[in-house]
């Protein structure tokens, strides 16, 4: 019996070397960060032969639209046959992307085994994440908080977290609910991370019907819960309050607490403002524990100047983080947008600082998702067609369509460096006579393995990727009014 055992494997000696959790781990976190997943053949296989198909029927339709003119009407049939053709190149065009649709996959405990080792300092990249809003009267301050209060809950290191407001008016009701934002944040950030709140927006938190007690353990959490209700509800009366209280401006315009007229009551004419409510100094919760940082910043605006759209605010927020925190990636996220789980950038943190894909990686788009819309969604109001099919079907032949909000962005590739260059090949040096034959001159520049001079190696050029990041169970959420 024991011989048949040492055959099977189940019992032997005990090698030298035991197996060493240590060493599967460090093993682990040399996996990949993400993967590929293809799309089931039995599920794009139809689709793929109704396209051809399509394009078969649609051949022969055209065939017999050309070679059948219609000679009493010959411009008005001509004007057709040149509307259809251009219509059937617009299709052919809308199909192609949905021809090798892909799904990504990611692995957040290869990212921590990686950047987050027990014992040594957090190697996780830093992260300045921008809101832009313009009206607080058309976008509710109370929504705009909502989403600043769940950028600052989330799962990831708070040191490594900026959040930056973009005010393109220059509004002191965004500013004063800010400030009633950055207190109650004190007590919302700990509550979420204390009993891992989903989501962390609290709107959409308390008004959840499901099962809150579900997978809670501690007995107090009741007890807390029906408290933080109660701040929150507190907290929207304050915000309430302030909003009526802007219904009304003072002929002379708002004056601030120090008695200064407030800066941004010419909303054309006013300088560059920025106020930093919650940072390294005096931002702590109640526990005693660092918050995110949270800067307030409106941008300096003059007349004459065309300086009225969201790409000059989202350059005003870039040149500004880049003087206060620098964070090599940035996310940018509308007013009414929050972060429906709270990992969100740990998933992108997965393609972005993956060793062998990352620095290629320009920026990962995340798809949204919607709020307060009927079960059946009868009028299309998800986007799931351009979501889930179009965005996944471009990020399966070269790159998806940055769709304007919710998407991560390398630092370095929207400053516009260029891509390390490989050395160049050494020149055949021939006598003159026969230009096809010669021998290679040694370059004293290069190495014999390819390197420079000093022995540094240089990489070959290569372009910037673009990645859709498609996961039902991570999406950018926005409300809808």
């Amino acid at each position: 019996m024991d011989d048949w055992k040492m055959q099977q494997g189940n019992l032997g000696p005990e090698p030298d070397d035991a197996y060493d959790a240590d060493m599967a781990m460090l093993d682990e976190a040399r996996q990949p960060l993400s993967r590929k997943v293809p799309i089931a053949s039995s599920k794009i296989n139809p689709y793929r032969m109704v396209i051809v198909a399509r394009l078969v029927i649609l051949a022969f339709f055209l065939r017999y639209r050309i070679l059948n003119p219609v000679h009493d009407a010959i411009g008005l049939w001509l004007t057709s046959v040149i509307c259809e053709i251009w219509f059937a190149f617009s299709w052919i065009l809308d199909q192609f992307p949905k021809w090798f649709p892909i799904d990504r996959e990611t692995y957040l405990d290869r990212l921590s085994l990686r950047y987050e080792r027990e014992g040594e300092p957090n190697m996780l990249a830093s992260v300045d994440i921008f809101v832009s809003t313009v009206d607080p009267l058309k976008e509710p301050p109370l929504v705009t908080a909502n989403t600043v209060l769940s950028i600052l809950a989330m799962d990831y290191p708070v040191d490594k977290i900026s959040c930056y407001i973009s005010d393109d008016g220059s509004s002191m009701l965004t500013f004063e609910s800010l400030s009633q934002t950055a207190e109650f944040a004190r007590k919302w950030v700990p509550f979420c991370k204390k009993f891992a709140i989903e989501p962390r927006a609290p709107e959409m938190y308390f008004t959840l019907k499901v099962d809150y007690l579900k997978d809670k353990v501690q007995p107090t959490f009741v007890k807390e819960r029906r408290a933080m209700k109660r701040e929150y509800e507190e907290f929207k009366v304050r915000i309430n309050a302030l909003v009526a209280k802007a219904q009304k401006v003072p002929p002379e315009g708002w004056i601030m607490q120090d008695g200064t007229p407030w800066p941004g009551n010419n909303t054309k004419d006013h300088p560059g403002m920025i106020q930093v409510f919650l940072g390294q100094s005096g931002g702590h919760d109640t526990e005693g524990n660092e918050l995110p940082r949270l800067v307030y910043v409106s941008r300096e605006k003059r007349p004459g100047f065309l300086h009225h759209k969201k790409a000059g605010a989202m350059n005003a927020l870039v040149r500004v983080s880049g003087v206060l925190t620098n964070a090599p990636f940035m996310l940018n996220l509308d007013c009414d947008h929050y972060l429906n789980n709270s990992k969100a950038v740990r998933e992108a943190m997965c393609f972005l600082m993956d060793p062998q894909i990352g620095r290629k990686v320009c920026y990962v788009q995340f798809p949204q998702r919607f709020d307060g819309i009927d079960r059946h969604d009868r009028y299309a109001n998800r986007n799931t067609v351009f979501f889930d099919i179009n965005m996944k079907g471009l990020d399966g032949i070269q790159g998806p369509v940055y769709v304007g909000t919710g998407c991560v962005f390398r630092r370095q590739a929207l400053y516009g460096y260029e891509p390390p260059k490989g050395p160049k090949r050494p020149k055949m040096v021939t006598c003159g006579c026969c230009p096809c034959f010669g021998r290679r001159r040694k370059d004293k520049k290069h190495s014999k393995d390819g390197g420079n001079a000093n022995g540094l190696s240089l990489e070959g050029c290569y372009q910037w990727h673009y990645i859709s990041y498609i996961v039902y169970s991570l999406p950018l959420t926005s409300k809808s009014f």
